[in-house]
């Protein structure tokens, strides 16, 4: 009994270190996904908050401070501001969204497969094509995409994911090649399992945790881009509302009806703050051991 208790004490962890689980709910991705959950959901329910049209105009009301009929004022087209905040997120979160998706699993699986193949050609051709996309700055590429083809969802969604699947390529080829290391991917090839299945069983699957956080930290880049996009006219498309779109709207009357700028530009900070709080909450949860670095 004495060396049993001996051997167990020489083989417990201090607790500082990964001998506690993982995956712990940490405050800022709770106060992250709780703000941008309200966004989505104020964003869905949009025609139940507001009785107004966010396209209806009235020229006669044009311009007005917050009242109580208008709580946000009118524009300079006598839309209700609050109206076209609760529907302006709706097409920015939505081809966020899918953005995202065309993105984080294009790049997870090209990650994946460098890593099975680190230091061959393919892995070069991959990495150098991240290399050159990584040279330039993500909005200069989609704004020559979409200056080439004309501006709508679709040439939207292709422009930023082209730009944006890079990042998850040397995040999920970062962890592959850490998991490749590890002796049950050699017992695997050992048994004759394909590299298809090495990739789907046991590499693709835990990068999720690091994708994941990724995930929401470009989540809130990509919204910023859609809204710099549609404030040069280059995106979401008039009559449908657009924080972004309506920055540009509100910059001539900017001295006049300065809450014109200050509440579509609260709605992108807030919105891009939460979901980029969740995402560092997140990459925390499921690395523990990043804490001491945020301390």
């Amino acid at each position: 009994m004495d060396n049993m208790d001996i051997t167990v004490k020489e083989f417990s962890c201090p607790e500082d270190l990964r001998c506690t689980p993982r995956f712990r709910w940490h405050p800022t991705a709770i106060y992250g996904l709780v703000i941008f959950g309200l966004v989505v959901i104020v964003s869905i329910f949009a025609p139940l908050l507001s009785p107004y049209d966010p396209t209806d105009q009235d020229l006669r009301n044009r311009l007005k401070p917050p009242t109580v009929e208008h709580p946000l004022g009118t524009d300079n087209l006598g839309r209700d501001v609050l109206a076209r905040i609760y529907y302006g997120g709706r097409q920015a979160l939505v081809i966020s969204f899918v953005t995202i998706m065309i993105s984080a699993t294009f790049g997870t699986v090209m990650g994946a497969l460098a890593s099975r193949r680190a230091g061959s050609f393919l892995d070069e051709i991959l990495m150098r094509s991240v290399d050159l996309f990584l040279a330039f700055p993500q909005i200069i590429i989609s704004l020559m995409i979409v200056a080439t083809l004309k501006p709508g969802f679709w040439p939207l969604v292709l422009a930023l994911s082209i730009t944006g699947w890079t990042v998850y390529a040397r995040l999920a080829r970062a962890v592959g090649l850490e998991i490749c290391s590890q002796t049950y991917i050699e017992a695997a090839v050992a048994t004759g399992e394909s590299e298809w299945l090495i990739m789907r069983k046991h590499i693709i699957p835990n990068t999720l945790g690091p994708i994941l956080a990724q995930i929401f930290l470009r989540f809130g880049h990509t919204l910023l881009t859609i809204a710099g996009l549609s404030y040069l006219g280059l995106g979401i498309q008039p009559p449908t509302p657009d924080w972004g779109s309506m920055l540009s709207e509100a910059q001539p009357f900017m001295v006049r009806v300065p809450t014109l700028l200050l509440f579509p530009g609260l709605a992108i900070f807030i919105t891009a703050l939460s979901v980029t709080m969740a995402g560092q909450g997140l990459m925390l949860m499921f690395d523990p051991q990043q804490k001491r670095t945020w301390q």
